[in-house]
């Protein structure tokens, strides 16, 4: 499913404002000049929508500023915090039914590549546990958990009462119009081999199915460029964005799901992820 937002339309939108109101400007001038009540009212109203175009787009501005300068520190102490703790295994988003609240979205992240993912019961114990070196696997929250609360929100549903279907038809248009996240958002399904097993973090995982997500002029571009030298993050828990999908993914299907790669392009305008969704054999 796609959506595009002709972004060539914003950036005449803004130039319309600049240009409405000098020419609101202009036109009190004139109504001074010849003592004109009319244009004087016709100047009032073409500069005020004119300061509306341009305060929205100072507002858009501001706003994809704080994201960047607040998201990218997180990121790069979450990064280091697992390095130094030696937590080398692929972080799995996981499904409701692997946690306390259902609600909620939590990664499981083991401490060796080839672990085998606890049961539900086990990782709801882990839950109140603090972090250390000697665990066998952590379990945190997404940086991406408040974003996908956030689409839920919009969409006025909880994702747990969802499915794959539904995020195919809804989230472009989330994505595009209503949250104005990106310019152009399209998410496909991959129906997988089921015999297929080398896409998943160890052999003990069957693939269910592949998600093909691609995303022009995020506002977390910046942040996601960022990541680029983060080797816990970039392909694995992913930017705010890239995260909340897979939270969105998790509680949609019901199913485990991964990162499995993340691309960028165009200079960094423009991002190709591709999540699986897979079950413990």
């Amino acid at each position: 499913m796609k959506m595009s937002r002709n972004k060539s339309f914003k950036i005449r939108l803004e130039g319309s404002g600049v240009l409405l109101f000098f020419l609101g400007v202009a036109a009190l001038i004139v109504s001074i000049v010849y003592n004109s009540s009319v244009l004087a009212f016709v100047g009032l109203g073409i500069t005020f929508w004119g300061a509306i175009l341009n305060y929205i787009r100072s507002d858009d501005y501001v706003k994809e500023s704080l994201l960047n300068a607040t998201a990218t520190p997180v990121l790069l102490t979450l990064n280091q915090t697992l390095n130094e703790l030696e937590y080398n295994g692929k972080p799995v988003y996981l499904p409701p039914m692997y946690l306390n609240n259902p609600d909620e979205s939590k990664i499981y992240i083991p401490k060796s590549t080839d672990a085998k993912l606890p049961t539900p019961e086990q990782i709801q114990t882990l839950e109140n546990q603090h972090p250390s070196r000697d665990s066998k696997g952590l379990l945190l929250t997404p940086p991406g958990a408040d974003l996908a609360a956030l689409f839920e929100k919009t969409l006025g549903i909880t994702f747990t009462r969802t499915d794959l279907n539904y995020l195919l038809k809804n989230m472009p248009n989330l994505m595009v119009e209503g949250l104005e996240i990106a310019t152009d958002f399209e998410i496909n399904e991959e129906t997988a081999n089921p015999a297929a097993t080398n896409s998943t973090p160890t052999q003990h995982q069957r693939r269910l199915a592949k998600i093909r997500v691609g995303i022009t002029d995020s506002i977390y571009q910046e942040t996601s460029r960022e990541t680029e030298q983060m080797a816990k993050i970039r392909g694995n828990i992913g930017c705010p964005l890239t995260s909340a999908i897979a939270c969105a993914l998790a509680k949609s299907t019901g199913k485990l799901t991964i990162i499995t790669d993340e691309k960028s392009s165009e200079g960094g305008r423009k991002k190709t992820i591709e999540y699986n969704t897979y079950k413990e054999e």
